[in-house]
Formats: structure tokens, sequence, C-alpha cells
């Protein structure tokens, strides 16, 4: 009788195999760490090369620290003394400035000072659009932080039987409310963004009735929509059969 043989286990394919999976893995466990910290860390410098060249030089907070705490500045190549930024002092500075604007705004004085350079930035014709954009824009996004989106949504985009996520915003109003739709129609304004980036998108006014509510939060939609379908909620049937 011929003895069976035993293929040897592929211990190469096994083992490949197994770097991959762990790479993956750490992957995808370190990129939005390390994204998380580039994009604070880049922001930051942002802020801090915008706001420190407006600082004098005797005030730069970078040179008053070093000085307290009595670090001498090392001379470049070509011999001039240049301080390192203290990279985030320019974001303390910046908070700093915001608070003292706020706190002068709401006094008496501060609300005469605004209405005055208000009067004289509206007599200006391009500076005055530009103003009035960028100061609706800010208060819209500023001054109504408790104003958000109520919830996710489908809806059928961009025709008939395809099927978009969207966000619900607030009921029609004014003269969209009055002449959009047919009559009796509850109008109802809705977000719908863009794959991968959900800031971007169209604002759409739908009848009541072609607009299907979702149980899961704003928060889900917005990975879904952000990973291009790829990230589930946990508790649905959709991330259930995919498991």
């Amino acid at each position: 009788m011929f003895e069976q043989e035993h293929p040897e286990p592929k211990r190469r394919g096994s083992l490949l195999g197994w770097l991959r999976s762990s790479f993956l893995t750490g992957l995808v466990v370190i990129a939005p760490i390390g994204l998380t910290i580039w994009l604070i860390w880049t922001v930051v410098g942002w802020i801090d090369g915008f706001v420190l060249p407006l600082v004098p030089d005797q005030f730069q907070p970078d040179i008053l620290i070093r000085n307290w705490l009595g670090i001498e500045f090392q001379p470049g190549p070509d011999g001039v003394v240049s301080p390192t930024s203290i990279r985030g002092i320019g974001v303390v500075v910046f908070l700093i400035f915001t608070l003292l604007v706020g706190w002068t705004a709401k006094g008496y004085m501060g609300r005469s000072l605004l209405r005055f350079a208000e009067s004289v930035v509206q007599g200006i014709p391009v500076v005055r659009s530009i103003y009035s954009g960028v100061k609706q824009i800010a208060e819209t996004v500023f001054n109504q932080a408790d104003t958000s989106f109520e919830k996710a949504c489908l809806i059928q985009y961009p025709r008939e039987g395809i099927w978009a996520i969207g966000f619900i915003s607030t009921d029609a109003k004014g003269e969209v409310r009055d002449k959009g739709g047919a009559p009796g129609d509850h109008l109802i304004s809705v977000f719908v963004p863009t794959t991968p980036n959900p800031t971007s998108g169209f604002l759409l006014f739908f009848p009541e009735r072609d607009v299907i509510p979702l149980d899961m939060s704003v928060e889900d939609a917005a990975k879904l929509v952000i990973s291009a379908g790829l990230v589930y909620p946990n508790n649905t049937p959709a991330a259930q059969a995919a498991e």
C-alpha cells in the first residue's frame, strides 16, 4: 500500500497573510491618530504664522517666555539671533485677543464703535458685499451653535429609483415655502452631502412625503457618507448582515 502523502502547510503563505493582516490592523489604528495629530499641528502652525507677525518684536510671546526663563538665543550661521517660535503661542494670543474683542463688543462703547465701523464699511461698494457675506456666515455658524441637522434621511436623488442620504435641516420658509411644490405640500429643506467630503453638497427642497427619516444618528450617517458606504452603524441590519 502506498503511503498517503500529506502536503506540507504553506508556511510562507500563512506568514505573509499574518504580516499583511497585522500591517493593515496597525494602519487602521495609526492612520486616524496620525492624521488627527497632523491636522491639529498644521492648523496650529497656520494660526501662528498668521498671528505672530502682527505682534511687535518686543512683545513676541516666545521672546518674553525665553527671557523670563533665562534662555539665551543662539546666533545663526550669519550671526543674526533669530528666536525659534514656540508652536501654539499664536493660538493662545488669538484666543486672548478674541475674548477681549468679544468682551469689548458687549459693552456700550464697543457696540458704538462697531456700529460706526460698519457704517463706514457699508459706504464702500466692494468691501460692503464681502463684509456682509462673511458676517452672515459667521453669525450663522457661531451665534447659532445650537442649530444643527435634525435627522438623517433617505431621498430619491438625482432621479426616482436612486437613493441618497441627506440631512434634514429645517422646514422651508418664506418665498420658497409659498411658491415651491404643489398646493398643500409641506416642503422640507434637505442637505445632500458629497462623498468623501460632506462639507460640500446640495440644498434641496422636498415634499415631506418624499423624505424618509432614518433611525441612525446624524454622526453615523456622516460616517457612512465619508467612508463611501464602507462604515455602517453598528446596530442596524445592514451592519449585522455584513459581519
